[in-house]
């Protein structure tokens, strides 16, 4: 099993209980809107991260950054980018698929600092899609967060998106 930590919009704020949130994971996976490349330094020397660009974000991460992220971890296949109409996938495909590419099983965004998990037909036709809400300046009344995903042979097993305190807020999945 692999254990994915998801963050977002940290705005060049990675607090101690966002960075404690990351501490235990095997990979992390950063929506945008970094904020500053010593975030993904801090974030880098505890698992490998993916990250993508958010509208805060410019060119100071180089090559290895930019809009559009398609990681394949542990089998699940990702689409991440910042912002929400990037990934929301319709029948026209999505800015963030090109022509031919596998549909994704998650799709992951930033950018409007408000935790969601979607399942099912609200996410289709992807299995989820989600954000994980805001590592720093949290909006519609809901606390700083991040999201914790367990991944094995291709298959989403749980996710969760909690408070920076550890509260689970939202959660789904076959061990949720």
């Amino acid at each position: 099993m692999t254990v994915i930590g998801l963050i977002s919009d940290t705005h060049g704020n990675l607090s101690d209980d966002a960075l404690a949130a990351m501490a235990d994971v095997d990979h992390i996976i950063h929506a945008g809107d970094i904020g500053n490349p010593d975030i993904l330094r801090a974030l880098e020397a505890l698992a490998p991260t993916t990250a993508v660009l958010g509208n805060n974000d410019f060119d100071e991460y180089g090559s290895r950054v930019s809009r559009f992220a398609h990681p394949v971890i542990d089998g699940v296949r990702f689409l991440v980018a910042h912002y929400p109409r990037d990934v929301r996938i319709g029948f026209n495909g999505c800015a963030g698929l090109a022509a031919g590419d596998p549909i994704p099983q998650v799709c992951v965004h930033g950018h409007t600092h408000v935790p969601e998990l979607l399942t099912g037909a609200d996410a289709r036709p992807a299995e989820y899609f989600l954000c994980p809400g805001a590592a720093f300046r949290p909006r519609g009344g809901f606390p700083r967060c991040t999201g914790r995903m367990e991944v094995e042979n291709g298959r989403v097993l749980r996710v969760r998106i909690m408070s920076l305190s550890g509260d689970v807020i939202m959660s789904a999945g076959e061990r949720a």
